[in-house]
C-alpha cells in the first residue's frame, strides 16, 4: 500500500510539474528576481513566539547559523576573558562556518541545489498522513508544525543542558545551574531578579521525580514552562501568575486585578481571528465577570493559583498553539478553492505562504511580503 501511494504522488508530482512547465506566463513561476534568504541574526532573549520554518531544511540551516551565533554571545557572556584574549581561547580561532564550505542563502537561490517545487513535493506526502488521501488538512499541518518546532525546542534544550551540566553526568542540579546574564546582572530589586523563572522554586517544581536532579526532560520543562504535562510545573506557573499579577500582595487575585492583564490574555487566546481592536472596559467587563465568577470556585471574589488553573493554558499558550495558527494562516493563504484543506497543486503554486520568512521582494510590486511569522 505504501509503495502505491507513492508511485501515486511521483505520477502526480510529475504530472503537475509538466502542466505548470507549459503555463505561458504564470505570473507565480518560477520568481527567480524573488531571492530567498535566511535569518542572520537570533533573539537569545525573546519578546515573542518564532515559529520555525516550514522546511526541516531551511530550518537546519537556520540552526547551524544560531548555534554560531549563540557561541560567540555565551564566550562574550560567560567567559569574556576569551573573547579578548584569542591566544588562550583556541575554540574562539575561526573555524569554518556552514556558509564557508556551502553558502546558505547560494544553496537557497540555486534551482539545481534547492528547488522549492521539488522540496514542496517531497515534503507533502510526509505531512498528508492522517489520512492519506492526497490533501493536507488543518490537524495535519499543525502536528507538522509542531514536530518541526519540538525538533527545535529540543536541539536548543540540548544545547542549554550541555552548558549548565557542568560534571557531564547527563543531568543538571541547582547548583550547576546558572540564570541568563541578564539575571545574574540584576540586583536584588529590579524586575529581572524578581522574577521566579531562575529560582530554586522553580527548579524543584520541573524536578518531576523528586530526585533534585533535572534530566532532558525536566530541563526541558523548566525551560518551557508552557508545554509541561508536570503537574507541580503547572501549578507552580499558576502561583506565579498570582505572584505576578497580586498588586495588593494579599496572596490573590481580585477581579481588579484579573480584568487588567489576566482577561486580555484569556481573550486574546480565545480570539481565533486574532483581532487587533481594543474594546473598551465597560463591553468587557460582563464578560470578565463572568469568567471571574465561573473560575471563583469559593465563591470568596479572589482567585487562588488553584484556582487559575482552569486558564493557565491560556495564559501560556503551549508549542501546539502556535503551530496550529501558524496552520491556519497557511491555508488561509494558499487554500485557493477555500475548501479547508490544501492539495499539492495549490502549495505549488503559491510557494511564498509556505517559505514567506526567507523570500524577499524586489522587483514584483503587485507581490505582497508576508512576514507574519518572522
Amino acid at each position: 500500500m505504501g509503495k502505491v501511494s507513492l508511485f501515486i504522488y511521483v505520477t502526480i508530482a510529475l504530472l503537475l510539474l509538466f502542466l505548470l512547465s507549459k503555463s505561458p506566463n504564470k505570473p507565480h513561476s518560477n520568481r527567480r528576481h524573488r531571492r530567498l534568504k535566511v535569518r542572520s541574526s537570533f533573539n537569545f532573549r525573546p519578546t515573542h513566539h518564532e515559529p520555525v520554518p516550514f522546511d526541516p531544511l531551511v530550518a537546519d540551516i537556520e540552526r547551524r547559523r544560531e548555534d554560531r551565533q549563540w557561541e560567540k554571545q555565551y564566550i562574550e557572556h560567560a567567559h569574556h576573558e576569551l573573547s579578548h584574549n584569542h591566544d588562550a581561547a583556541p575554540g574562539e580561532e575561526a573555524q569554518p562556518e556552514w556558509e564557508d564550505f556551502m553558502n546558505a542563502e547560494d544553496y537557497l537561490n540555486d534551482e539545481e541545489k534547492f528547488n522549492v517545487t521539488d522540496r514542496l513535493v517531497l515534503l507533502f506526502p510526509k505531512i498528508d498522513v492522517n489520512p492519506a488521501d492526497g490533501y493536507i488538512n488543518e490537524d495535519e499541518l499543525t502536528d507538522w508544525n509542531m514536530q518541526q518546532a519540538v525538533r527545535d525546542v529540543m536541539h536548543r534544550t540540548q544545547r542549554e543542558m550541555e552548558t549548565h551540566d557542568k560534571n557531564k553526568d547527563g543531568f543538571v542540579s541547582f547548583a550547576e545551574y546558572e540564570p541568563p546574564t541578564w539575571v545574574r546582572n540584576s540586583d536584588n530589586n529590579s524586575f529581572g531578579y524578581d522574577m521566579g523563572w531562575w529560582k530554586e522554586e522553580h527548579f524543584n517544581a520541573s524536578d518531576a521525580d523528586g530526585d533534585g536532579l533535572l534530566n532532558l526532560t525536566e530541563f526541558n520543562d523548566f525551560l518551557h514552562p508552557a508545554d509541561t504535562k508536570n503537574p507541580k510545573l503547572i501549578l507552580w506557573l499558576s502561583k506565579e501568575e498570582v505572584r505576578e499579577r497580586d498588586s495588593d500582595r494579599d496572596g490573590k487575585v481580585n477581579f481588579k486585578e484579573f480584568f487588567h492583564g489576566l482577561f486580555d490574555l484569556v481573550r486574546n487566546y480565545d480570539d481565533e481571528g486574532h483581532n487587533s481592536s481594543h474594546p473598551s472596559d465597560d463591553t468587557m467587563d460582563a464578560p470578565a465577570r463572568q469568567l471571574f465568577g465561573q473560575l471563583d470556585k469559593d465563591g470568596d471574589g479572589y482567585l487562588s493559583d488553584v484556582e487559575l488553573l482552569p486558564i493557565i493554558g491560556k495564559l501560556h499558550p503551549s508549542e501546539r498553539y502556535y503551530a496550529k495558527q501558524q496552520a491556519d494562516y497557511i491555508i488561509s493563504q494558499a487554500d485557493t478553492d477555500k475548501d479547508g484543506r490544501l492539495t499539492l497543486l495549490e502549495m505549488i503554486e503559491n510557494p511564498y505562504v509556505f517559505y514567506s520568512a526567507i523570500f524577499t521582494d524586489e522587483d514584483d510590486d503587485d507581490y505582497i511580503y508576508h512576514d507574519e511569522f518572522r
